[in-house]
């Protein structure tokens, strides 16, 4: 693992990193009524990865802001309906890219370089913001956690997509973010297709653990109401799969 862990060092980008998250904190506090719970549930330290339900491009902002260790991101570098300056915060922060619809080997093996260091790998595991409620999480957690024997902190993240609303009537928003108590590590000892089956099922597992941190009427398709449900199934299908198949 050396050789991985000096291609993927873990920490890395350690001042700007600093600076990024204080400017987030900072800005989230001015702009809205922050507050964070369940901080007694935020484990010494890892092999962890984070989880968190993701609604609007302020999620990544948000999750800057909040946690207390150097933390690797995960994820896309598209943004729905985000100010093109955004786009500038995976690429100061640093993302491992997960380019949508298609898998990506590059960012995987630095993800499971990051965790065989102890560290900490922040993923959205729905993989986009296209919905406003909780749909299935794709295949890459499930994966890593089945991989690495890491543990999963669920983190709900609640008030993001009401912020500029309440900001353009002139009054601050409300954002809350409710950490989960941690679990794992998870196996998926299975083959073919009952591996499959069982890293679903994990993924299922991850998305219950977030749905009781945010409201009822966002935890859509594990929602207790059979309506919310239905309705969450019509949104549920994840954008890029023709980009996948292709």
């Amino acid at each position: 693992m050396s050789n991985q862990a000096n291609t993927y060092p873990y920490p890395r980008r350690r001042v700007i990193r600093w600076l990024m998250s204080r400017a987030a904190r900072v800005a989230l506090c001015l702009l809205s009524h922050f507050r964070i719970e369940g901080r007694h549930h935020l484990p010494a330290g890892g092999p962890l990865i984070i989880v968190a339900n993701h609604f609007h491009f302020l999620d990544v902002v948000t999750m800057v802001a909040v946690m207390p260790w150097p933390m690797e991101f995960l994820g896309g570098f598209r943004f729905f309906d985000a100010p093109g300056l955004v786009g500038w915060i995976p690429r100061l922060w640093g993302f491992y890219t997960v380019h949508r619809g298609g898998a990506s080997m590059e960012a995987m093996r630095a993800a499971k370089a990051v965790l065989a260091q102890n560290g900490t790998l922040m993923v959205f595991p729905e993989g986009g913001s296209w919905a406003d409620v909780l749909v299935y999480a794709r295949p890459g957690v499930p994966y890593l956690l089945a991989q690495t024997g890491a543990r999963v902190l669920p983190v709900g993240i609640d008030g993001n997509t009401e912020l500029f609303p309440s900001l353009r009537r002139g009054r601050r928003g409300r954002i809350t973010v409710r950490i989960g108590e941690p679990f794992g590590p998870i196996s998926a000892p299975g083959r073919g297709r009952e591996r499959r089956q069982q890293l679903d099922a994990i993924g299922d597992q991850i998305m219950q653990r977030i749905a009781p941190l945010i409201p009822p009427e966002r935890r859509g398709v594990y929602s207790a109401d059979p309506a919310l449900r239905a309705a969450a199934e019509a949104v549920a299908a994840y954008p890029w799969a023709e980009e996948e198949e292709a």
